[in-house]
């Protein structure tokens, strides 16, 4: 007598997906670790060889020729074009994709992966078309709300916040939309994403190399008109790629499938996105006018003073790994005086009270100095475009960062010069008590010997990326002259 035995669940469901899609049901609900348990990327390696003929016959390349092979439909084409269908496709009761048998899997993985890719650009586009990114950057008043010039002069900072677009651009727009680590086997294709968005936005700096504060005091919209351009560029990766052909020398469409990086990409937060690039770009922005005046990060004493280096500003502080870190600006008299403040003293940054609040929400002071500590301590004061990009690539591929999840305190958006000054707490150096003083125009520090970290040239290197090179305030009450 035949044993009768009661089906579980999971077959049960299996036979009605059977039943309602055909084959390609056992397949839905994907992971990324599906792609690689499979061998999709050798899989579709040998596929595209051996449709050559079929890829370059085809008037949308490779995916019309995919798209005909796996569901009978040589128009799939999924071009950015004003489409919103172009790469819609319904595996249910196909009878094309599940008569492929044994290729059905990978057949439904390639275009799942196609299709969220496409998902994914045309999100970014999206995103960045929005008016608010051009609302945040697009003011008049950059200039006078951080920047305080003296002289009254010609300001030309406005060309490295342009060479810090680069690096913005790349590891914000490819990577937003992805949040969290780009880790294990994805790694490769979120990598290749980064190299292809900084290769795309590239040229359009050299356009605006010889822009000035005085040629163009809207900063902002020259930002974010630059940036604008720039994620078009998305629109033309999306169509190379679907065509099969290679993108800012990155590779082809495989590159960017490869591990499954979008096999069960959930779609992009576009608020998060715009609302990520925005905080990057206003950082950049605030970081080179910063950069162009005497604004320094001084600390590394223990949190909440008290060590006989001095007292700093607790409204410009935060507190890392035990250790208390301070954000100033030394101003300077804007006319000459003869009492004791002809020379100068301790303020906060101009702007300071801007951030975290309105345009400049995601902007905060903790944003600034733990986005310079990771610049200090990656590349010391010569942290610039080249670094930020090389940087982030490294970070991709070895999964210890996602540079576009991390808003403005990802290393590199805030290059503030630091110095350790934490060994004096138990060194000796002269009127070390005045090492650290709080903010307003009766404070002044003393320096009288080589602060950070008790090394001259280090100091040396520290106020001259400080702009405080043959500057006489810090060191004018030392009896002797202070050896940086």
């Amino acid at each position: 007598m035949p044993i009768s035995v009661n089906p579980s669940n999971e077959a049960i469901h299996k036979l009605r997906r059977q039943a309602e899609c055909g084959l390609a049901g056992d397949f839905f609900n994907q992971k990324a670790s599906d792609w690689n348990n499979n061998g999709l990327d050798s899989w579709l390696d040998a596929w595209m060889i051996s449709h050559t003929a079929d890829i370059e016959a085809n008037p949308y390349g490779f995916v019309g020729a995919f798209g005909r092979w796996a569901i009978g439909n040589p128009n799939w084409s999924c071009r950015d074009e004003g489409s919103e269908d172009d790469c819609d496709f319904n595996p249910c009761g196909n009878a094309v994709l599940n008569g492929k048998r044994n290729e059905t899997r990978q057949a439904y993985y390639v275009m799942e992966s196609v299709n969220r890719l496409h998902t994914y650009f045309n999100g970014l586009n999206q995103a960045f078309s929005s008016a608010s990114i051009v609302a945040a950057l697009t003011k008049d008043s950059w200039a006078t709300t951080f920047y305080k010039d003296k002289d009254v002069k010609s300001v030309t900072a406005l060309r490295e916040v342009l060479n810090a677009v680069t690096a913005v651009v790349g590891a914000g727009a490819a990577f937003a939309g992805l949040g969290g680590p780009v880790t294990g086997a994805v790694a490769g294709a979120g990598a290749a994403l980064f190299a292809g968005a900084t290769g795309a936005i590239s040229p359009l700096l050299g356009q605006h190399q010889d822009n000035t504060f005085q040629k163009s005091a809207d900063l902002g919209g020259l930002l974010g008109s630059i940036v604008l351009k720039g994620m078009k560029t998305y629109i033309n990766a999306n169509n190379l790629l679907m065509r099969g052909e290679n993108f800012q020398d990155t590779g082809d469409i495989r590159t960017y499938l490869k591990g499954g990086l979008f096999l069960d990409f959930p779609g992009i937060d576009k608020v998060a996105v715009i609302d990520n690039i925005n905080a990057k770009l206003i950082g950049h922005a605030v970081n080179a006018l910063w950069r162009s005046q005497k604004v320094f990060i001084i600390g590394g004493g223990a949190c909440g003073d008290g060590q006989g280096i001095g007292e700093g500003p607790q409204d410009m502080a935060i507190c890392r790994d035990g250790k208390a870190w301070y954000l100033y600006w030394w101003e300077e008299p804007g006319r000459l005086i003869l009492n004791k403040h002809k020379y100068g003293w301790t303020q906060k940054p101009l702007g300071w009270d801007k951030l975290g609040k309105g345009d400049y929400a995601g902007v905060t002071i903790a944003d600034v100095i733990n986005s310079s500590l990771d610049s200090y301590k990656a590349a010391r004061y010569a942290y610039g475009p080249e670094t930020a990009v090389a940087r982030a690539q490294d970070a991709l591929q070895n999964g210890w960062g996602n540079p576009g999840a991390a808003g403005a305190s990802w290393e590199g958006t805030f290059t503030i010069p630091v110095c350790d000054v934490g060994w004096a707490v138990a060194g000796d150096i002269r009127d070390k008590k005045y090492i650290l003083q709080p903010t307003g125009k009766d404070y002044r520090p003393h320096w009288c010997g080589p602060i950070c970290s008790g090394d001259v040239q280090q100091t040396r290197d520290w106020i001259g990326a400080t702009n405080m090179a043959n500057f006489q305030s810090p060191r004018f009450a030392c009896p002797n002259e202070p050896p940086y």
